[in-house]
């Protein structure tokens, strides 16, 4: 299951980008995830969603970053997650700060898991920074197949969660931040900038590389007009300013240099 963590590790300098590809999955209109092989792609029911999963560790000079947690799968009753960061050379309490762009439950449920009524944290090390009105929104939704409420509630009351409250920002010395809704209401997007290396999250309002080839507005989003916006001046941007991207539901690259 976690073979291809590796295969593209990128290291500018002090800071180092590691994607946690956890797999390539169908989704149902209920999001259902089912993990698929690259070979099963081509006959996978066309009338289904097809996404790779994937988290990303940011090694900075004075962090170790979670960007975005993943689906919470366990493998031989671990959590996969925890295997991929030990893979790329790192343990789970090595984690300083989870970032969540957003609340869906293929970015969180890798946070922790139920065990008999109790949640256990991946990361109980980590500070796990979130948007307070992301939140608020998140808990509302209780008719949404998107948001696993179960696993929104145990969040909502953890003592290292950092909640936020601008819309622009600084985290410590390498990281910015802002909220551009789109994909969610209060969806935020991550700029790590090291030693003139500019590295940009977009996360669900710039999820693959095939969103920038096509000026769409995408009824899945919650303002799909303002998540296509993004996607072009982020595309002029990374290219005057040669970003590093990272795409979280990319199956073929999940980091590219522009």
């Amino acid at each position: 299951m976690c073979g291809t963590a590796l295969l593209l590790l990128h290291t500018h300098i002090s800071m180092t980008i590691i994607p946690l590809q956890e797999g390539i999955f169908t989704v149902t209109p209920t999001k259902d995830f089912t993990r698929i092989t690259k070979e099963e792609l081509k006959t996978a029911d066309k009338a289904l969603l097809t996404m790779a999963i994937c988290p990303f560790l940011i090694v900075l000079p004075d962090d170790i970053i979670l960007l975005d947690a993943g689906l919470g799968l366990l493998q031989d009753g671990k959590p996969v997650i925890v295997k991929l960061i030990e893979d790329a050379g790192y343990n789970a309490n090595q984690i300083s700060k989870v970032l969540l762009s957003h609340l869906h439950k293929d970015h969180i449920e890798g946070l922790g898991y139920m065990d008999n009524g109790t949640f256990i944290q991946n990361f109980p090390d980590a500070e796990i920074y979130l948007q307070q009105n992301e939140l608020h929104y998140a808990l509302d939704q209780i008719a949404s197949h998107s948001f696993n409420q179960e696993i929104l509630e145990e969040i909502s009351s953890l003592p290292n969660l950092v909640l936020m409250n601008d819309d622009t920002g600084s985290i410590g010395k390498y990281i910015t931040y802002e909220v551009t809704g789109g994909h969610t209401p209060f969806h935020q997007a991550f700029w790590f900038k090291e030693d003139n290396v500019i590295a940009f999250y977009g996360a669900d309002n710039l999820p693959q590389k095939s969103y920038l080839k096509f000026h769409i507005a995408y009824k899945s989003d919650y303002d799909g007009k303002k998540a296509m916006e993004d996607r072009q001046r982020w595309e002029q941007q990374a290219k005057d300013e040669n970003w590093t991207v990272l795409f979280y539901h990319d199956i073929s690259k999940n980091v590219v240099e522009f």
